[in-house]
Parts: structure tokens; sequence; C-alpha cells
């Protein structure tokens, strides 16, 4: 198994490159028919390993210009139907975060670019990579002529990136059905801490994700002839945001850390053998915009949720607009919203993920909790009822999101041994 995965690495690298040129952006209106190329891509990929598949339609969007579009389907299926083996529920997105390349990219970035054992390229690493890992880790057992230790299930979506749309009633809409039989589910959407040691992750954050509009006119004016006369809304929009912060960073927001847990003394102990490393479209016009809208998100920690952080920005938004005094009209509204997620780590699945990661790297694993938000994370562990697993491929420095996005070679063909490695020691448990 090992040795067929050293010796496909180019093969892996070139399946990879194809998926970075598919710009399955999903907060772009006008590349959502390369999301859904994206699914179908993947679709056929999953089809050859013999996988029964369905890409299923969740119905459409909303944009805020009241056009309405298809949201991406989400591809799901199985593996093996084995009743003596265990069933794994695999979960991966397949669309990625805007890139330009005069955002700052050194390399065209929907073009994988190989250098210094670095695969450059948007969703690399975010979360195509990983996605890919488990579709090579399944080739090589079949290859080998080994059977997959487990079953497998697979959940696959096109919107992470842009909230998740869909996805959630989606799957409480299989929970009697498609996911009432799982024992296990994992989740390969995050990274190590630092770059040279990997870890499995039992905690993220949730999120909160507010969009704040302030109105000075019905359409916009010319900055010469209004200028001074009319009261600007950016002027309020920036007076606005300017109060949810100090200059620490610490939120100024009534009662926003009540609902916050304290830290355990044992988690505490943990973080001592922990390895930290240290490492829309602009333009100028010469117009008083009519609207400004200032998009702000808050990470959530156990026990905070989103609808009572929502609640304590908008009393405190509204209170602030108060002292104001300005005649202009102030909206606010979260966008999306997740809850925070935490899970046993002493669990025999989280047992078997450190053995295949020692088996893999040669180490133990760090156990940590991730500043990010993966929503769908907390809802698999609601839907099923079992035991949820991160376990991360890239590392800490890939820049998912920013410009120059990687996945070092070595993670991901490591990353494949990994994840394969899993599904055995998993079949163990």
């Amino acid at each position: 198994f090992i040795r067929y995965i050293d010796e496909h690495k180019k093969e892996y690298v070139d399946t990879l490159r194809e998926a970075v040129a598919i710009k399955s952006v999903s907060s772009w209106p006008d590349s959502r028919s390369e999301c859904v190329k994206m699914m179908e891509w993947m679709e056929k990929k999953m089809k050859a390993l013999g996988a029964s598949t369905e890409l299923a339609d969740i119905g459409m969007e909303k944009l805020h210009d009241g056009r309405e579009i298809p949201l991406p389907p989400i591809l799901v299926g199985s593996l093996g139907n084995d009743r003596s083996k265990k069933t794994v529920l695999i979960y991966g997105h397949l669309d990625v975060q805007p890139a330009l390349v005069e955002d700052g990219w050194d390399t065209e970035p929907f073009t994988l670019v190989e250098k210094d054992n670095k695969l450059f390229g948007r969703g690399s690493t975010d979360d195509k990579g990983p996605v890919l890992c488990w579709l090579h880790a399944l080739q090589a057992y079949k290859a080998i002529g080994e059977e997959i230790p487990v079953n497998i299930k697979f959940v696959f979506e096109g919107m992470e990136e842009n909230g998740s749309e869909g996805l959630d009633e989606f799957l409480w809409s299989r929970k009697e059905s498609f996911l009432s039989d799982i024992d296990y589910v994992c989740i390969s959407d995050n990274y190590w801490l630092g770059t040279t040691k990997p870890c499995i992750t039992y905690g993220l954050r949730g999120l909160a994700y507010f969009n704040l509009e302030v109105s000075c006119a019905k359409s916009d004016l010319h900055s010469g002839t209004f200028g001074g006369t009319v009261h600007e809304a950016m002027s309020d929009l920036i007076f606005l945001l300017n109060s949810l912060v100090d200059v620490n960073g610490r939120i100024l927001i009534d009662g926003i850390y009540d609902q916050v847990d304290k830290i355990t003394d044992a988690e505490l102990k943990s973080y001592q053998d922990i390895e930290f490393d240290v490492d829309d479209e602009p333009g100028a016009k010469t117009v008083i915009p009519r609207k400004v809208i200032g998009k702000f998100s808050l990470r959530i920690v156990p026990s905070m949720t989103p609808d009572e952080v929502t609640t304590k920005v908008k009393a405190h938004l509204e209170k602030i607009w108060a002292t104001r005094g300005s005649p202009n009209v102030m909206n606010i509204h979260m966008g999306h919203g997740g809850k925070p997620w935490t899970e046993n780590p002493d669990h025999p699945h989280y047992v078997a993920a450190r053995t295949a990661t020692k088996y893999v790297y040669g180490v133990d694993p760090d156990l940590s909790r991730e500043g990010g938000s993966i929503p769908v994370t907390l809802t698999f562990q609601e839907v099923t009822g079992k035991n949820v697993l991160l376990l991360p491929v890239g590392c800490g420095d890939d820049g998912a999101h920013s410009q120059n996005e990687k996945l070092n070679i070595r993670n991901y063909i490591e990353g494949t041994k990994l994840l394969g490695s899993y599904l055995y020691e998993v079949s163990r448990v």
C-alpha cells in the first residue's frame, strides 16, 4: 500500500492539477457552472472506484440583487456494503475561495505550479488536495488487490466557502436513510499547528458573520456637487465598526464574553507538549455611494451561540447608532453562522487516528482545538450521534484563503498514506 502510493506520486500531482484548473469559486455567481463541473468531475472519479453515487439537487440560491441561481449539487455515495465492517463517513468540499493574480499571487491561481516541492494553486490545500488524498487512498487499496478495510460513505459539497447553504437541511433529511448506519465521521479540512508535526483536531470555533449597511441616498451622488452637504454613509460605517473592539482587539460588546467556557486544568496541561511554529474589485470613483456595506465576523467558542451573539451585536450597534444622531438608515443582519464544536479526544476513534499518524509520521500527533470554523462538523455530530474526527493533511503555513495557497508534496503523499492507514486502524476498533 505504502509503496504503491510512493510510486504514483506524479499521477496524484497531475490529478490535483486537473482539479485546481476548475474555477469552482462558490461566491462568484458567474462561476456556478464551474462548481457544478467540479462536482461532476469528482463523481466520475468515485464511480471509477465502483462507488454508487448521487448528485443531490438542493435547490436555488437567492443573490443579493434578487436573482436566483442553482446551488451546486451535493455529491453523496457509498463504496462497500459489508455488514461485518465498520462504516466511515468522509466529508470534504470542492469549492474554493476567490483568487485573482492581481490579488498578489505570484502565479496564476488556477494553474497548479510545482516549485521547491510545493504545489501552488487555489484549492490545493483547502480542500481539493485533502479530498483527493481520500480518493488516492481508496484507489491504492483497489490497485493492490486489497479490500478496503471499512465501508465508505462520502459527502462532498460545493458551497462550503459560501456558508454551506442547503447542506444542513440535506443531512437532516437523510438522517434515517443514508446516514442511519454510520459508525464514525472523518473530515480532513484543516491544518497542522505548525509545519513539521502532525495533529488531530477535536474542537473548532463557531462563527457569526455580519453584514452592516448604512444608506444615505437612493442613488450614488457626485462628490463635487454634494460633498459637504450630505451626511455620508461611509463616515457612519467607520464610526460603527470602530466601536466593536478596542486598540488591543478586545470586543467591546456588552455581555459578549458571558457564555465563554473556562478552560480545564487538563486541557491547559496538554498544551505544554504542543509544537507551535511562529510564522470586491478595487477602483477609484469620485462619488458619494448611496449605500456602504461593512462585513465582519466573530469567531465564537463553547458555550456561545450565533443567535445569542447576534442579539448582543445588534443591541450594541443600535445603542451606538443612537448616539451618532445620523439621518441615515442603518441595518445589521447575520449572513451565516455556526456553533462551536468539541469532541472527546480519548474516544477509541481518536486512538485509532493517533496510531495511524504515528505509523506514517513516526511521532505522536498533537491534539488541538482550532480557531477556524467548519459548521458541518457539529451537524454531523448531531445528525449521526457518532464520534467526529478532524484529521488534517496540510501544514499551518499553507496559506488557505490567502495568496499563494500551497500544499507540500510531502503532505499530499504522506497524507494519502495517513488517510489509508486511518481506515485500517478504524477497522480494528
